[in-house]
């Protein structure tokens, strides 16, 4: 009999660093009692992926990508290796006009996938593409090394003029198997369509499920949504189902199996376009930050997916405190049902943030949520949407901020608490910049953030909180275009570029015959 030793900490460490594993019990001691618990510690992340749906179908879009890694690595993170982060074409993109919920779809252009759109190389410094018309395919990414902790990448398109108008912005997401969507809509000005990215090699089947105010629609697709491998299929949504059309709509992605990115690109025949990410998780209180001071209507819309109903206190956090908002005190979830209220124009000048708790203390129903927010009257109105969010955290960054029409919510909801704010360097040039924020617990600051000295063409925006908190933060792009307010709202949340890995306590022994 050979023996080989196997150290566990050397295992946990590298399973941890790439997979995100984050704690492991240690098999007690012969004498049968536990064996005491170290504290863990963390280590930076080796892998990262992410995910971009395919932009627009409109000849006249014309989109941004994006991408960045702070510098200096994770907190704790050593040298490493130098890797490298890849965003490369899907090797399908399926037909939006044509799909078939319930087949493989049929990739309408098979791009040249193995030939990166865009490549970054260094921590620090951004690296942008740009990508014009309807043919812009999904793509799919994955950093490794000292590009993997806190790796993002944003996604940004205008569409001048057409049905889907607007400005468009999206971060990119990891690959998930559960994803929940308030705001959504069936109604015939809304085309709303739920774009699903598979990044592996081998096909997955996902179910759709809608909500609306009367609990759960009709599904028309029994044998869920095939999503070949490597593709994106966009599915509209009111092809899912017969039953009446539904202003307010909560979608439901999960996968069998397999993994995909989610988002929802909406389109208002009367206020433009944009996307809506998913909610955070299922909480008994939420954070929805970084509502523009010039909104002229904004609307909730929430969905309880337990057994029980949700009783919601509704706050908005602004410059100087919380209020209670006068169109709407609190809102009523049923359990298994969609629950919407217009909040008008609540910020009244003044940029906030809503936040949800639960109305009695001890009944704190979990529920997702998010806001349509639309700026502008009349036919020059344009809208964005801002889902639910968690805390920055350690930190959070977002991509493709501009010298004019950026602004930068934060929200400390429960405690004040301080932030640095670090603008990178531009993706064409410019010297870095920092700025330190306090945030008044129960309050929002809205800010023009720093502007890297010299900037040449975008840049980075990366929080990381210094005390206090938590922090909620979201970063707001206008970029107004023949007197229509075009915009776009992303949330940031924390990158997760560590993970907790145990300490061993002892060795495992691999035994080999």
């Amino acid at each position: 009999m050979n023996r080989a030793t196997l150290s566990l900490a050397a295992a946990v460490t590298a399973l941890a660093a790439v997979t995100g594993f984050a704690a492991l019990t240690a098999p007690a001691a012969d004498s049968g009692t536990a064996a005491a618990a170290k504290a863990p510690t963390r280590l930076p992340v080796e892998r990262s992926s992410l995910l971009c749906p395919a932009p627009s179908n409109s000849e006249v879009a014309e989109t941004v990508y994006t991408s960045f890694t702070p510098a200096g690595g994770a907190r704790g993170a050593g040298t490493g290796e130098a890797g490298r982060a890849e965003l490369k074409p899907s090797a399908a993109t399926s037909d939006a006009t044509t799909a078939d919920p319930g087949k493989a779809n049929t990739p309408k252009k098979a791009p040249a996938a193995d030939k990166p759109v865009l490549t970054l190389t260094q921590p620090g410094r951004p690296v942008s593409a740009e990508a014009d018309g309807g043919d812009a395919p999904a793509l799919v990414g994955a950093a490794s090394g000292r590009l993997a902790p806190g790796w993002t990448t944003q996604q940004t398109t205008k569409v001048p003029a057409g049905g889907g108008r607007g400005m468009l912005g999206v971060s990119c997401t990891a690959p998930d198997t559960d994803f929940w969507f308030p705001g959504a809509s069936t109604v015939a000005q809304r085309a709303d369509y739920v774009h699903l990215t598979n990044p592996d090699d081998t096909a997955t089947v996902v179910d759709i499920e809608l909500f609306g105010p009367g609990g759960a629609l009709k599904s028309q697709v029994t044998d869920g949504v095939t999503v070949p491998a490597r593709s994106d299929v966009p599915v509209l949504l009111s092809t899912l189902t017969a039953d009446p059309a539904a202003e307010d709509v909560t979608v439901h992605v999960t996968t069998r199996s397999g993994r995909v990115g989610a988002v929802v690109r909406s389109a208002d025949e009367k206020l433009g376009s944009d996307w809506l990410a998913a909610s955070a998780d299922p909480a008994g209180s939420l954070v929805l930050p970084g509502i523009p001071a010039d909104a002229t209507s904004v609307r909730l819309v929430a969905y309880a997916p337990g057994e029980d109903d949700a009783e919601l206190s509704i706050r908005l956090a602004g410059p100087t405190g919380t209020i209670t908002p006068a169109a709407a005190e609190s809102l009523h979830v049923k359990s298994g049902m969609t629950a919407a209220v217009d909040l008008q124009d609540v910020t009244r000048g003044e940029a906030g943030s809503l936040l949800l708790t639960p109305l009695r203390k001890g009944r704190a129903t979990p529920v997702v949520a998010a806001l349509r927010v639309v700026r502008g009257k009349g036919d020059d109105q344009e809208v964005a949407f801002i889902p639910a969010t968690g805390p920055v955290g350690e930190r959070a960054t977002v991509a493709d901020n501009r010298a004019k029409g950026t602004t930068l919510s934060l929200t400390a909801p429960a405690e004040g608490a301080e932030v640095k704010v670090t603008a990178s360097a531009g993706t064409e040039g410019g010297t870095p910049a920092t700025t330190t924020y306090k945030i008044k617990s129960g309050t929002t600051l809205a800010v023009t953030p720093p502007v890297p000295a010299g900037l040449k063409g975008s840049y980075a925006l990366t929080v990381e909180t210094v005390s206090g908190g938590p922090v909620h933060a979201a970063r707001t792009l206008a970029e107004p275009d023949d007197g229509l307010p075009m915009f776009t709202v992303q949330t940031l949340a924390d990158d997760r570029g560590t993970v907790e890995v145990p300490v061993a306590g002892q060795d495992l022994s691999v035994l080999d015959d």
